[in-house]
This record gives structure tokens, sequence and C-alpha cells, in this order.
């Protein structure tokens, strides 16, 4: 556990096997944690040393009653990378990942950022919110008061199992005991209270959207994007369009792969996560 911004904050700083190549630093989605990535985790560190974090208000992370701002969390971001020494890194990200990751590219474009980013892996995350379909999970807690719920009101670890498996392609075999750790995380120092206040991302998503999307499309770093073409969030069109934007972006589209693409089909993810970083 690290102290960044005075936030308790949960790090894993994996050394390569063999250290030929500059640092990974993977950014998770929303509402769950590094957790996602545990299959992926010998693929990254087969040469190079990989940093994950879990935000605030995520994972194993403290999960303050407070207003949530993926500003702040590219912040923290940011003081992590500071205290690691990291200078360069190949950026890897993923849903509420791809944003947060749209600000650093941001600061970076500005002059502001304290690291560079050599390269890129992005997979499914809202990039275009035209194109986005909320789930109806994500449309409930939208509809709630920015606030913490009530104790007598807490959110079921079965429950937001349920919601995440949705966002899953049909028939995707996903073992349920990995689903139910996703989920348990989520609840895990009831962090399920302060869904309300973290979804707020996507109403700060569509104000900066010009900002970040603008830094995915524009940011020099070479692009490979992986995405899952059955994803019912961050639909197939969105990783056209970026392709269309970003021509010399290379595109990995796993066919019948639901928004988890690293979690239901980790051989095919990891075989493209290799050929990107190699």
């Amino acid at each position: 556990m690290h102290s960044l911004l005075g936030h308790d904050v949960f790090v894993i700083d994996e050394p390569a096997v063999a250290d030929e190549a500059e640092p990974v630093l993977v950014l998770h989605g929303f509402p769950t944690s590094t957790y996602d990535w545990q299959h992926a985790l010998d693929v990254l560190r087969a040469r190079r040393r990989v940093v994950l974090l879990d935000y605030p208000g995520y994972g194993f992370s403290a999960k303050p009653d407070i207003a949530y701002s993926l500003f702040a969390q590219a912040d923290v971001v940011e003081a992590c990378a500071r205290e690691l020494g990291l200078a360069d890194v190949a950026l890897v990200t993923h849903d509420v990942g791809d944003s947060i990751g749209g600000e650093l590219l941001a600061r970076e474009l500005d002059g502001t950022l304290g690291f560079h980013v050599t390269r890129r892996v992005l997979t499914n995350g809202s990039i275009y919110m035209d194109l986005v379909q909320l789930s109806k999970g994500q449309l409930g807690l939208l509809a709630l008061p920015d606030a913490a719920l009530p104790p007598e009101s807490r959110l079921p670890a079965d429950g937001i199992a349920t919601g995440l498996h949705v966002t899953f392609a049909p028939g995707s075999a996903v073992d349920p005991d990995e689903l139910r750790n996703m989920a348990e995380l989520v609840t895990r120092g009831e962090g399920d209270r302060v869904l309300p206040r973290m979804i707020r991302y996507i109403e700060e998503r569509k104000v900066h959207e010009h900002r970040w999307t603008g830094a995915i499309e524009s940011h020099p770093a070479p692009l490979h994007v992986i995405w899952g073409d059955l994803d019912p969030i961050a639909v197939w069109p969105m990783a056209e369009r970026l392709c269309s934007v970003r021509a010399d972006a290379r595109l990995d589209r796993l066919d019948g792969v639901g928004h988890y693409p690293m979690v239901e089909a980790p051989e095919r993810f990891n075989a493209a996560l290799e050929s990107a970083l190699a």
C-alpha cells in the first residue's frame, strides 16, 4: 500500500523477468480493479517491469466518501509514477482507464506530464460518448444523488456480479469464482456505497470529451487497439471510428468477446497484447 496524495493506494510493481524494454503502466476499468489483469501479468512482465494500481475508490485502495474526478485519479496515477521513478512507460488502458489515460496524454501534449508515454495499448472503453450504450446498472447509479448510499442500502456482491456479467459476450465462459472475486473487490471496504459518486465520471467524460478523446486520437505515441467486438457498452463502432481517425493505429478485433476481453478471452487477448508490446 502506498500513500499517494492523501490516499492509501494499492500498487503492484512487478519486476521484469528479462528487463528489455520500458515499463508498462496499466490502468483498469470501472467499477473493478487491477484483479482484471491477473491473466495478463505473465505476458506483461516477460520483458518489462509492470506497474498496476487501484485508483482511490477501487479494489484494495481506500474508498473515501468524496467527490470523485478523473482529473484527481490522473493526479494519483502521476504521483504513483513519480514515487516509483517511472520515466518512460508503455501505457495500457481499459474502460475508465482509457479516459484517465486520455488526461495523462493531454498533459503530455501540454508539456506538464512527469513521464513520457512511448507507446499505447487501448482496449474497450467509452471513447466516443455519442456511441456509448450505458447498462441498466450504470443508468441506475447515475439516477441516484451524488452521495454515498446509506448503510442499509448497500449493494450485494451477487448483484454487482450480475451487472458485470451482462457486459460479457453471450455465452462467455468466465469462471464464476473469478466473477465473484471481481464483484467482492467492488464491495470491499463498503466500496459499493460510493459507486453513485464514482459513476459521475460519465458526466465528466461528456464535458471533457474534446480534451481526452482528442489526446487519444492525436498523441504521437504508436497506438494499438484491442477490442472485444460484442461489447454492449463500448460498442465495436468506437474502435472503427478511432482507427479511421488514427490511420496508423493497429487494430485487433476479438470476435465474440465483450467488455472485459482480458477476463473473457485471456489467451486471445494476451496474444494480441504480446504482439502490441513486441
